[in-house]
């Protein structure tokens, strides 16, 4: 006897449209979350249990049209899927909603505030983040947590997020040339977590200073 499964019914990533065909409206909507992705890549490159998204489509439900958040973080699901990676994220094969979401606000509103957190209310999301870098009556950075069914704004820079075990805040630095107000991850202890440049930049700080003492004490460093 056959055990049906819902799941089977429904469509796969593959019969899905992997995008809404609507571009970003400003750099700041890919480069934010690509930061963020590029620094997580890095930190967690041994853990494959993980997988951030930016402007990838999310199908959270059959009978709606997917909606694509400017980045989003899934805890428990694979890294890579095959060489190809994913075409979307679609809920009902991951079996995993996504644990954090990021919007990026722009001059022309998406519903950061009213439709779209509604809709990631609904899908279970946990922690939903507003960045509004425009601060025109709203706070540059709003992280919200899903309590009891409903979102409650968290306070602080950085917040902590227990459950995914880094902390998020804002932060002024210099990425890919461009020095601005960043979001970056934290640790416990509040202390922000280094880009991929910065890492390379304090390595070959450490390599200066290491041939600077070798000179020092007469030997050549190119000769070793």
């Amino acid at each position: 006897m056959l055990e049906y499964k819902p799941s089977d019914c429904l469509p796969c990533a593959e019969e899905l449209p992997d995008s809404d065909d609507t571009p970003v409206d400003n750099e700041l909507q890919d480069l934010i979350p690509s930061l963020l992705k590029a620094v997580m890549a890095l930190l967690w490159e041994k853990r494959w249990d993980w997988f951030f998204g930016v402007d990838m489509a999310i199908y959270y439900h059959a009978k709606e049209p997917a909606i694509v958040p400017d980045g989003f973080l899934s805890l428990g699901v694979q890294r890579f899927i095959e060489e190809d990676l994913r075409l979307s994220y679609v809920v009902w094969e991951e079996q995993v909603v996504p644990m954090l979401v990021l919007e990026v606000v722009s001059h022309k509103r998406r519903g950061e505030y009213s439709s779209k957190k509604e809709i990631y209310r609904d899908m279970g999301v946990l922690y939903y983040l507003v960045y509004n870098p425009l601060r025109r009556r709203k706070a540059p950075l709003e992280v919200y947590k899903l309590v009891d069914g409903e979102y409650k704004l968290q306070f602080g820079n950085p917040v902590w997020l227990a459950e995914i075990g880094l902390g998020i805040g804002r932060e002024r630095g210099t990425y890919q040339g461009i020095n601005r107000e960043w979001l970056y991850w934290y640790d416990e202890q509040g202390r922000r977590i280094l880009t991929p440049e910065e890492q390379i930049d304090k390595e070959r700080q450490r390599v200066q200073l290491l041939e600077e003492r070798l000179r020092s004490l007469g030997v050549d460093p190119d000769s070793l």
